[in-house]
């Protein structure tokens, strides 16, 4: 699902996708619903938050050099939700796009016309979510 007004924050704009961190480092995901939702609607580019990042959100990028233009919600600490904030509002962008599983705006304050985006997962056929699981279980006898 994603916020009625999103086409109109991100259509023909320069954009930051914010996405949520740990898909981005440990789960290896390369973009999420803040990209794939800009990207629907008609985004003119993403902008690079790399420049614009402070303190852990710059460590971040270093460690995980492949997570590229998206910004990594890394955590809600009060020193990330601080990074975020910052680095947020110091990018030169026309809009912010979230993806994260929290609506950041109700934590930090976004100086630029924002929007957030996400989604339901509908699993198809198997292996699912379920018979993975049960077969984790079984594996290690955790019942």
């Amino acid at each position: 699902m994603v916020c009625p007004k999103s086409n109109s924050v991100v259509k023909g704009k320069k954009v930051l996708a914010v996405e949520d961190g740990p898909t981005l480092t440990h789960g290896g995901m390369k973009i999420g619903a803040g990209v794939v939702a800009a990207q629907k609607f008609g985004a003119a580019g993403f902008v690079d938050p790399r420049p614009y990042t402070v303190d852990r959100l710059s460590e971040t990028f270093e460690i995980y050099p492949e997570i590229g233009t998206v910004l990594p919600a890394m955590g809600y600490g009060k020193q990330q939700l601080e990074d975020l904030e910052t680095t947020i509002n110091n990018t030169e962008c026309d809009a912010v796009v979230i993806g994260t599983p929290i609506d950041l705006n109700r934590i930090i304050k976004v100086d630029k016309p924002s929007t957030r985006v996400y989604y339901n997962l509908q699993e198809i056929g198997r292996p699912n979510l379920t018979s993975v699981l049960d077969d984790f279980i079984k594996k290690r006898n955790l019942v």
